[in-house]
């Protein structure tokens, strides 16, 4: 029967190195092998590998991306193989970009329990380096411009704080972690507060001192915004040619706000938003529709 055993220190202390809560990993992990157990034992492990048997194992790249999760994957193998684990060895360092055939961390442990926890490592790693891979080409793709990637909270339920990490590790930009961060009024709100002035000033009110973004699919919505004070400002579907005018205006109105585009963006016309002006490109695949980056474990001594 599976016993999750606690992580080690310097599995502790690579993931609050990268600003990752430790404990809450522990969480997610533990629920993760549970999931994949179902109650019960690794039949297929348990029943062709000797109890005392013992592997060195390698990570590596069978794709080419940037890597993400790293210490995510040592806080399986802590959890399923605990202290008789000999050490989870990074051979790179999340935030690298890696090609094929090339080497992520070597670990040693009990082959049945290595096994085990194998697939719920490759999950959070293959799925965190496929958001942080995709966050790189919107990177490149924003080179020579001000702008930055901001990703949203289309994330998936329990691992926003790891995909938000990712983001970070494929050079983006983080937006709000949850609705206690900061007021983002939207077209429902403006709806059902009367207006972008009366949504605003209502949070103004009722939340004093957060930072205020509001969404606008008009300029004329813009200059309301603007004039009402809000802090950031996102651009919804606005082409190239509005956004353009929409930083004019801003710089005429309101110099510090910040604009955001969002809507319809693609890597392909990325740059040409990016050179119009705006502060933040929202993208929501980020998060909602990276492809994993391909990583396997593979065994390359057994004892």
């Amino acid at each position: 029967m599976f016993v999750p055993r606690p992580l080690s220190e310097s599995t502790r202390r690579r993931l609050l190195e990268g600003g990752i809560d430790p404990d809450a990993v522990a969480a997610v992990v533990r629920a993760a092998i549970a999931e994949d157990l179902m109650g019960g034992d690794d039949v297929t492990s348990v029943g062709t590998i000797g109890v005392d048997h013992r592997s060195t194992a390698t990570f590596g790249a069978r794709g080419s991306g940037v890597v993400a999760g790293l210490g995510v994957a040592a806080a399986v193998i802590d959890t399923g193989c605990g202290a008789a684990a000999s050490g989870f060895e990074y051979v790179v360092t999340d935030g690298d970009r890696v090609e094929p055939g090339t080497i992520l961390a070597r670990v040693t442990a009990p082959t049945r329990s290595l096994l085990t926890a194998e697939r719920t490592a490759l999950n959070l790693l293959c799925h965190l380096s496929g958001v942080a891979t995709l966050t790189r080409r919107w990177v490149d793709a924003l080179e020579g411009t001000s702008a930055r990637v901001r990703d949203t909270r289309k994330t998936t339920p329990g691992l926003r704080f790891l995909e938000k990490y990712a983001v970070r590790c494929g050079g983006g930009v983080n937006h709000r972690m949850g609705l206690a961060d900061m007021a983002l009024i939207k077209d429902n709100h403006v709806a059902a507060a009367g207006g972008i002035t009366a949504a605003i000033e209502a949070v103004r009110v009722g939340a004093p001192g957060v930072h205020v973004q509001v969404e606008v699919d008009t300029l004329d919505g813009l200059h309301e915004a603007l004039t009402a004070g809000a802090d950031d400002v996102l651009l919804d579907n606005f082409d190239v040619a509005g956004m353009v005018t929409a930083v004019e205006m801003r710089d005429e109105v309101a110099p510090g706000v910040v604009l955001e585009a969002s809507g319809g963006l693609t890597v392909e016309t990325a740059a040409a938003v990016g050179r119009t002006g705006v502060d933040h490109i929202a993208v929501g695949e980020l998060t909602h529709s990276a492809r994993v980056l391909d990583i396997g474990l593979d065994l390359i001594s057994v004892s």
